[in-house]
């Protein structure tokens, strides 16, 4: 069967699209410590080991996905198309957040049944310090490609201390774009980026696709779909809960943690679904799995309804981000050959690294602790291992859980 053309068609190794949703599969069920630990995955699979898309690209997906939604499934739909089109996006992200939902809704029916889940606090404190290694790594990887200049030194600089001072992201990638658009970065109208001919993230016509711990504090309800409390057990609940969880998506600005209050609003306070003491446990189950913290709305779906409520409530608040991930991503290619587009990109591309910088001097203190020097030489080690033996994170994600079970005392 013939290989499709794919944009990146002379270097990603003739990929198919079956390949394609392995590795962000893979990816997902790796991808412990939040967003930009992630993307420090996707950097070095999706980037350096198989070319799927370029550095320059992919950082500006990484930008493009911080306008809506949880950026890392963003970043995995941005993929998805420049390789594929709209069915790669979607196969993308539905590959990228298999691994959470299905972990997610084991759980939660763990602490419905038995009132418990179990304890991964252990292998979460030796993870922190490899996380906060693997995203500076990323950071390093890209920032020696994408920084050939004192002007992109200073946007991430810039962008970085935006980051480390809690601003809002969106508008922190806008104000790099528009400095890169003042100060004219972008490449020679001569030099547009992409072949001749060709029209990344399309198929071409006639062309064919291979698709090869929280507190143990038991619930208040007895469970999904019991009682007449819930009465979500029909269609038209199956929408209302659908509906809740969208318009809460359209509203999904500012990564994953500024989606907690907004669903304890909504859950516990308005609605009452959720009990606080229930809220807080989701949170902990959305943490204890990788990929975002979104899939909190799974455990929430899940109380209410079983797993039809799980898959639910996680499709609606995932859709309106999704949709427009999408919409971008089919464009970006015919905008980004303008020099307007590529002078504005030039300036994101910086400014995602130093957000990326940012990301792991925010989470560090958490992570690693100075009164506990064992996870500051763990984390120093994975870095080493990562930057000069070029060690693949999975092998450094294990050491790290491994040394968290054995001795979570000299970590924490």
């Amino acid at each position: 069967m013939e290989k499709t053309e794919t944009p990146n068609a002379a270097k990603n190794h003739e990929i198919t699209l079956w390949q394609m949703a392995l590795e962000l599969l893979k990816i997902g069920a790796m991808g412990f410590g939040g967003g930009m630990a992630v993307i420090a995955l996707m950097e070095t699979d999706c980037v350096k080991k198989r070319s799927c898309v370029e550095v320059d690209d992919f950082l500006h997906g990484v930008g493009l996905g911080q306008i809506l939604g949880p950026f890392a499934v963003n970043a995995a739909i941005f993929i998805g198309c420049r390789m594929f089109g709209l069915l790669g996006g979607l196969i993308g992200a539905v590959s990228f957040l298999l691994p959470s939902i299905v972990l997610v809704i084991i759980l939660s029916w763990l602490y419905v049944t038995f009132h418990h889940i179990p304890s991964l606090q252990g292998a979460l404190v030796g993870l922190g310090p490899v996380v906060i290694a693997l995203i500076l790594s990323a950071a390093w990887s890209m920032g020696r490609k994408k920084m050939q200049s004192v002007v992109g030194a200073v946007i991430a600089a810039a962008t970085c201390l935006a980051g480390v001072l809690h601003l809002n992201p969106v508008w922190t990638l806008l104000g790099a774009g528009l400095a890169g658009l003042a100060l004219k970065l972008g490449a020679p109208q001569d030099q547009k980026p992409g072949k001749p001919g060709t029209q990344p993230g399309i198929l071409a016509a006639g062309a064919t696709v291979k698709i090869p711990a929280p507190a143990a504090s038991p619930p208040a309800v007895a469970g999904p779909l019991s009682g007449g409390a819930l009465g979500l057990a029909g269609a038209a609940g199956l929408l209302y809960l659908g509906w809740i969880f969208f318009k809460v998506g359209l509203v999904f600005f500012g990564g994953g943690f500024v989606l907690i209050p907004v669903l304890n609003h909504q859950l516990v306070s308005d609605l009452g679904w959720l009990t606080p003491q229930q809220f807080i446990d989701g949170v902990a189950i959305s943490q204890l799995t990788p990929g975002p913290v979104a899939v909190l709305a799974t455990f929430a779906g899940y109380l209410r309804a079983g797993v039809p409520g799980a898959l639910v409530a996680t499709g609606a608040l995932f859709t309106p981000a999704m949709v427009l991930m999408l919409l971008l991503s089919t464009f970006y290619e015919r905008l980004r050959t303008k020099r307007f587009a590529q002078d504005f990109l030039a300036g994101v591309e910086p400014a995602v690294i130093g957000l990326i910088v940012a990301a792991a001097i925010t989470l560090a203190p958490g992570s690693m602790s100075l009164a506990r020097p064992v996870s500051i030489g763990l984390g120093i080690l994975a870095l080493v291992l990562l930057v000069r033996f070029r060690w693949h994170p999975a092998f450094v994600l294990l050491i790290g859980a491994v040394a968290g079970i054995m001795r979570p005392g000299l970590l924490q």
